[in-house]
């Protein structure tokens, strides 16, 4: 009972956060359902697993409604959605394979990691200088490949790799947020049905999954992220974002390092 409270609580909080970083809310949701998930007595090499795809699932959500706010204020640069998506399917598709060949305590550790160099970003507030221009069309498939990989083994969006990219290539923050929104769509479709099909005939996952997707967990987080995307978009073409960043990266690296000290530990 718990935990279908605390579903739509972070799921809340996701969407909120998706819309103002265009990180697609899975830095927060992949962390908090692995804490839920060993709550409720998930088989312990199932967690990890479970919550990447659960995550993924839920940024299919989450994106839209976040890319539809961002669209509404002229943010979304479709062309550059179209031209890095086919790389970004392959990638994150091919990369559910490798999730689900690797252990769950090696996923954590790898997950905790990412936390790490997403937080320690965040408080530098690094930016590439924006001296570049968006590569050709088979660099932006190979961009897109790289971006899905890494989001398919971290259960996110890919907003943390796109938006320095984007802006690397000079594109403006608000807009490189925007266009990250719209490109968490294909990566939470395809890493959605990366972790189906590869959880589909496992023996022992809990009730009411689908593969290695929660739909009790899906359904609580879905919906109230849809709900907040829209105003976490709002904030970001209002509020310090820079600001913000920072608090996020403190509450980053707390979450990395409580899940480092479990899997030491």
């Amino acid at each position: 009972m718990v935990s279908l409270l605390l579903y739509p609580l972070f799921g809340a909080l996701a969407g909120v956060i998706a819309g103002l970083l265009g990180v697609g809310g899975g830095i927060v949701v992949v962390p908090v359902l692995v804490f839920l998930f060993t709550m409720q007595g998930f088989p312990p090499e199932f967690i990890m697993k479970m919550a990447l795809g659960t995550s993924l699932a839920s940024i299919m959500f989450t994106s839209i409604s976040s890319f539809r706010a961002h669209h509404r204020r002229g943010a979304v640069h479709w062309d550059i959605v179209k031209a890095i998506t086919p790389g970004i399917l392959i990638g994150t598709f091919g990369g559910t394979y490798l999730a689900a060949a690797l252990s769950g305590t090696f996923l954590t550790a790898f997950f905790a990691c990412f936390l790490y160099y997403v937080s320690i970003q965040m408080l530098l507030n690094l930016k590439p200088k924006p001296s570049r221009t968006l590569p050709g069309a088979a660099g932006m498939v190979g961009v897109g490949g790289f971006i899905g990989v890494l989001s398919s083994l971290v259960g996110i969006g890919g907003g943390t790799l796109s938006v320095p990219f984007m802006t690397w290539c000079n594109l403006p923050m608000h807009h490189a947020i925007g266009t990250s929104a719209a490109i968490g769509f294909p990566i939470a479709v395809a890493g959605t049905v990366g972790y189906i099909v590869n959880g589909w005939s496992v023996a022992g996952l809990p009730e009411l999954s689908v593969g290695y997707v929660s739909v009790p967990a899906l359904v609580g987080i879905a919906v109230f992220s849809m709900l907040t995307a829209p105003f976490g978009a709002k904030l970001a073409h209002k509020l310090p974002v820079p600001v913000l960043k920072k608090i996020f990266a403190v509450f980053l690296i707390a979450t990395a390092t409580k899940m480092i000290w479990g899997v030491v530990f």
